[in-house]
């Protein structure tokens, strides 16, 4: 019996040993790659900018090409006819007489409009803001698959404080229950003791609900299935000190979305001027190729045969239309001023999110010391405390005190690290500059 128990707890760890080799390896340049490649949101941004690109393309060809058409057509008739001619008082007769008509026509025209010119400018803008639609949905992505990232490592790294204050209460219930078993304490102590374990084991299966519902958050940014699990790495890497004049000078070159309010302001300028140059003449030029067969059995004409060209010119300037071009202008110079107060508020916006945000770096950064000298502290206090309880100096309440304080002063750590990425990612979205650098400070824990 005993083999057999020893057989299958071999089987169980080695399957256990092998799921893990299985289980994929997952740092956040992968994470981000592979968000990149199947995030939908992404790939929307991406087709948009694409069509984008094409009206600007179509627009071109609008404006600045000739419209060609081609038309050929023929028509067939079978009819009785009776026709009274002035010389000939007699009707004639004919029954059944064919006529068929033939035309072959080619027609070209080339219409310039003064507003093409600003047109053109204007769908460039447009394209240009669509692309720059698509890098910021990059980089969201980016920032969110980033921050799911660390989240995730973050609360696997709660877990493991979890697991370590779950085996100092396993090891002070055993210790309670050996005095008492001997008669050296009384049932209370290894009754509360049972108490705090219970409560530290609900703490850690609450843990593990938390934890998968990161891991799900992390692969639905990721367009993947929600049960696929990776392996992440345990430790949270922040970027060496970042400088207040550096972010703002990225994001006035490399935010997003203020290049995109910038175009905004040009799109509606382009438009004011594009309804200012409707008021200038525009010119067409036509030109044809004809070709027309006329053949009857019926009449003094049996056969009439054209082919040649034609062209022309004109010129159309509009003298009154309503007012409604005046309206126009008017609405586009109110846009256009929209468009700069837009570009003026988003601007103070932008320094204002970026000054919350890097204070908040600073805060943390400054709390991250302390924290770490307090960890230590704690822990010191707690290897202390279980010394004293195990030699039954201390009190069961003296020791839980200091395995509490153990367990709040690593929260606050690792809470402190993620507290510190998550504000280095927005600084990094907030100044365009959202990237992997090769230049890291590990921070973990244990160390």
């Amino acid at each position: 019996m005993k083999k057999t128990i020893l057989f299958l707890a071999l089987l169980i760890q080695g399957g256990q040993m092998l799921m893990a080799q299985e289980t994929e390896v997952l740092d956040l340049e992968k994470a981000v790659q592979i968000g990149l490649e199947k995030n939908y949101d992404v790939k929307i941004a991406i087709n948009n900018a694409a069509l984008a690109e094409i009206e600007k393309k179509i627009g071109f060809g609008t404006f600045f090409l000739p419209v060609v058409n081609a038309l050929y057509t023929h028509n067939y008739s079978k009819e009785d006819v009776e026709q009274q001619f002035a010389t000939n008082p007699e009707p004639n007769q004919i029954l059944g007489a064919k006529s068929d008509t033939e035309n072959f026509t080619i027609a070209g025209i080339y219409g310039f409009n003064p507003e093409s010119i600003v047109s053109i400018r204007r769908l460039g803008k447009l394209a240009e803001i669509s692309e720059l639609d698509a890098k910021i949905a990059i980089e969201n992505t980016v920032a969110g698959i980033s921050s799911a990232y660390y989240r995730l490592v973050l609360e696997l790294q709660r877990n493991d404080v979890l697991q370590k204050t779950l085996e100092l209460s396993k090891s002070r219930l055993d210790i309670a229950q050996a005095r008492y078993e001997l008669g050296g304490a009384g049932k209370r102590d290894f009754l509360t003791a049972q108490v705090d374990y219970n409560t530290d084991l609900s703490l850690t299966v609450s843990q593990e609900q938390i934890i998968q519902n990161a891991r799900i958050n992390l692969n639905e940014l990721l367009a993947i299935t929600p049960d696929r699990e990776f392996m992440v790495k345990d430790t949270i890497l922040i970027q060496e000190h970042l400088l207040l004049e550096d972010l703002l000078e990225n994001a006035y070159t490399n935010n997003k979305l203020f290049l995109v309010t910038q175009r905004l302001e040009n799109v509606a300028f382009l438009q004011l001027k594009e309804f200012q140059a409707q008021r200038l003449p525009s010119i067409n030029l036509t030109g044809n190729y004809i070709n027309n067969t006329f053949n009857s059995e019926a009449g003094f004409l049996l056969q009439n045969q054209r082919q040649g060209y034609n062209y022309g010119v004109n010129v159309n300037l509009n003298l009154f239309s309503g007012f409604t071009l005046n309206r126009r202008i008017q609405g586009a110079k109110v846009q256009k001023q929209n468009a700069e107060h837009a570009l003026q508020q988003y601007e103070i916006q932008l320094n204002s999110d970026i000054y919350r945000a890097y204070n908040t770096y600073i805060n943390n950064k400054n709390l991250l010391e302390i924290e770490r000298k307090n960890y230590q502290v704690a822990l010191e206090s707690a290897d202390i405390a279980l010394e004293r309880f195990r030699l039954g100096i201390a009190n069961y309440l003296e020791f839980r005190d200091a395995q509490v304080n153990l367990l709040t002063a690593e929260n606050r750590l690792i809470t402190s690290i993620f507290n510190i990425k998550e504000q280095e990612i927005e600084l990094m979205r907030l100044s365009g500059k959202i990237y992997f650098q090769d230049s890291y400070e590990e921070y973990n824990p244990s160390n």
